[in-house]
């Protein structure tokens, strides 16, 4: 036995050896911290900034077109892989699907996914409650499987503990103090969900009381109220004072009381400045500029053409790239490698700017042919011209033309011509 393994050692196995310490002292099934079942009511479903905040990001990736391309760069105009984003269940459509995932992300910090195999290739995708997940660790620290918990009803789904693949896909936020769940928005903006929400409480009891600031009857004081008095005047207060029905009624006193007020008026607490400032703690949360949530108050850009622009350059585009990664790193073996990303040129929002970038491109002369594609979005030419300065290719495509133009009859230069239209592009 030790003469065979001199000749034939066993392969060394690579592995962390920090991740494994991951799960000393835990316990098997890793318990999320957060409170999802908050988040969503306090949050989500009456807050409504971040119900808009978490809507626009879900909406403007939802809304997106996606591109199929090869292990080249080509682009595919039809693939399985498109067809299965674009309709990825029987109960779903494709945006509907993506609205979906994004509004869970958001709200959890954490993202489930499950596909669905017909032999060899992904037929269906499904979006899950992230709060019906917990993870079982193994031995190495990362999952074994995931448990989604229904009722009474568990499904576990294994993971393969080398590779990490399973027919569940886990994304999450990065979290700094836990090693298995995301850290949600909700969670950073918490506070000022909570000061909104009491703001907006403040203000609806506000008109609830007339729109009067809360004050008290007061008597002289050689004047005292029995308990029987007091009560009855109480209940007649509450009764015949207050509420919007009762706004404007004129107050009838008994002799000797007199109408003081206590608090100070909305002006004076800045209710209305509290409550616009929690707003903007709120969307500054999800990455969505106040100006497009209608948020008066003090905004970093000139116009809603420019807030637009910057909402998807800096939540929208690196959000869709990530889910585009994790999808790709999950799916793409099972199409050849084929991958799907963003089809950033038919995003409205950020045209002009493509344009603006393409044209900079178009006049640059220091950059390769390679190097202007890439800028473009397209994929990359093999050498010689792949290398070619584009001073150099408006350089000879002048004289290719004059040539032309000189000798109507000579015939063109085949396949270098070919590929110098290309590069061109459109300059």
């Amino acid at each position: 036995m030790k003469l065979f393994d001199h000749f034939f050692p066993t392969p060394e196995v690579k592995a962390s050896r920090a991740l494994e310490t991951h799960i000393q002292g835990l316990p098997k099934a890793v318990w999320t911290a957060h409170n999802y079942e908050a988040f969503c009511k306090e949050g989500f479903a009456v807050n409504v900034v971040a119900y808009q905040a978490i809507s626009r990001v879900a909406n403007s990736i939802g809304s997106m077109k996606w591109a199929a391309f090869d292990k080249n760069g080509t682009r595919l105009e039809r693939h399985p892989f498109l067809d299965l984003i674009n309709r990825p269940n029987t109960l779903q459509s494709g945006k509907e699907w993506w609205r979906a995932k994004v509004a869970y992300f958001l709200i959890s910090g954490n993202g489930y996914d499950e596909r669905i195999l017909s032999g060899t290739r992904p037929i269906e995708l499904w979006t899950l409650r992230p709060d019906r997940f917990t993870i079982e660790a193994s031995s190495g620290g990362v999952p074994s499987a995931y448990v989604y918990k229904t009722g009474q009803n568990k499904v576990r789904f294994t993971v393969d503990t080398v590779t990490g693949d399973s027919d569940v896909r886990h994304m999450k936020m990065f979290n700094p103090t836990d090693d298995w769940y995301g850290s949600s928005p909700m969670k950073a903006a918490a506070y000022a969900i909570d000061q909104h929400n009491e703001a907006m409480a403040w203000l609806q009891a506000l008109l609830q009381n007339s729109a009067m600031p809360s004050g008290a009857l007061t008597v002289d004081k050689e004047t005292t109220l029995s308990d029987e008095q007091f009560n009855r005047l109480k209940n007649e207060v509450e009764e015949n004072y207050t509420g919007a029905r009762n706004a404007g009624r004129p107050m009838l006193l008994e002799g000797g009381m007199q109408w003081q007020t206590m608090s100070l008026s909305p002006e004076d607490m800045i209710i209305i400045e509290l409550k616009d400032s929690a707003a903007r703690d709120i969307s500054l949360a999800f990455g969505v500029p106040p100006l497009l949530l209608n948020i008066p108050g003090d905004n970093t850009f000139a116009n809603y053409k420019e807030a637009r622009l910057g909402f998807f350059e800096d939540t929208v585009i690196p959000l869709a790239d990530m889910f585009a990664e994790e999808l790709n790193t999950w799916l793409s073996d099972f199409f050849s490698g084929v991958t799907i990303r963003p089809d950033y040129d038919s995003i409205e929002a950020i045209a002009e700017k493509r344009r603006e970038q393409w044209e900079l491109v178009d006049t640059a002369d220091e950059i390769t042919v390679n190097e202007a594609r890439e800028l473009k979005g397209f994929p990359p030419l093999p050498a010689p011209i792949g290398d070619m300065l584009m001073a150099d290719l408006r350089s000879s495509r002048r004289g290719h033309e004059g040539d032309r133009a000189n000798n109507p009859g000579k015939p063109d230069d085949g396949a270098e011509a070919v590929l110098k239209e290309l590069a061109y592009g459109r300059l």
